[in-house]
């Protein structure tokens, strides 16, 4: 009875509201009701994620966001890394107008925001957007066409400073993004939050970062339909 009472309240909301988030780490931000799911407004959306990208993230550090929605983890990122700098890759025409929207609304000047589909080669492909309009990837079937690029090619003519902290989650195209990244990972050895979806694309991931040097942890191995949250740091003694 209660859990109908909250979703009943919640469906009450004006979806235009911008409201202060409740809890959490980015507790007293700003944020767009409508823009995603009320858990991020509420403040407990992939609450063990936002706690463990907190405590690893240090100040004046550089933090890639590929994927970044309509930036919950910008907005935490550049809360964590100060005098440091963020750079937010999102290709999604909605998405991108309320990531923009929500660095202006909590006046963020260290987010840098970027309109390509991270893959791993340079040009334009067909993009395809799940019906809500939330999310969206690279598919021969897509009713849009996006830029894409190589994170290493935005490294080389200087679009983006090398990284020290990489989230990702861009529904199914991280082993492409991975590879459009392998001299950056290897020079640089940033730590690295990643979503996979489905379970062949984290095998793949895995793959590819251990061979780079990379120790792969599952952050939720309990996970449903093949999602998997991994963190993946250098070993040090490879240095």
């Amino acid at each position: 009875m209660l859990a109908g009472l909250a979703h009943y309240t919640l469906k009450l909301v004006p979806p235009t509201m911008s409201v202060r988030v409740l809890m959490g780490n980015l507790r007293g931000k700003r944020w767009i009701v409508g823009s995603a799911i009320h858990r991020c407004w509420l403040g407990f959306y992939e609450y063990e994620k936002q706690k463990l990208i907190s405590r690893e993230v240090r100040p004046g550090s550089v933090f890639w966001d590929v994927g970044a929605n309509v930036g919950f983890y910008s907005l935490l990122a550049s809360k964590l890394v100060g005098s440091g700098k963020v750079f937010a890759f999102e290709p999604v025409p909605r998405n991108l107008a309320y990531l923009r929207e929500h660095l202006a609304l909590n006046s963020i000047a260290n987010v840098e925001v970027l309109t390509v589909a991270v893959s791993d080669r340079n040009g334009a492909f067909s993009f395809e957007i799940e019906e809500t309009g939330f999310m969206g990837r690279l598919s021969d079937e897509g009713g849009i066409t996006v830029r894409t690029a190589t994170l290493d090619s935005l490294v080389d003519d200087g679009t983006v400073q090398p990284p020290d902290y990489v989230k990702m989650d861009i529904e199914g195209a991280e082993v492409l993004a991975l590879r459009g990244a392998a001299r950056s990972f290897q020079r640089f050895h940033p730590v690295l939050f990643l979503a996979t979806h489905g379970r062949e694309v984290e095998a793949e991931c895995r793959r590819l970062l251990e061979f780079w040097g990379y120790e792969c942890r599952n952050l939720s191995p309990n996970s449903e339909d093949g999602l998997g949250e991994i963190i993946a740091k250098f070993q040090t003694s490879q240095k």
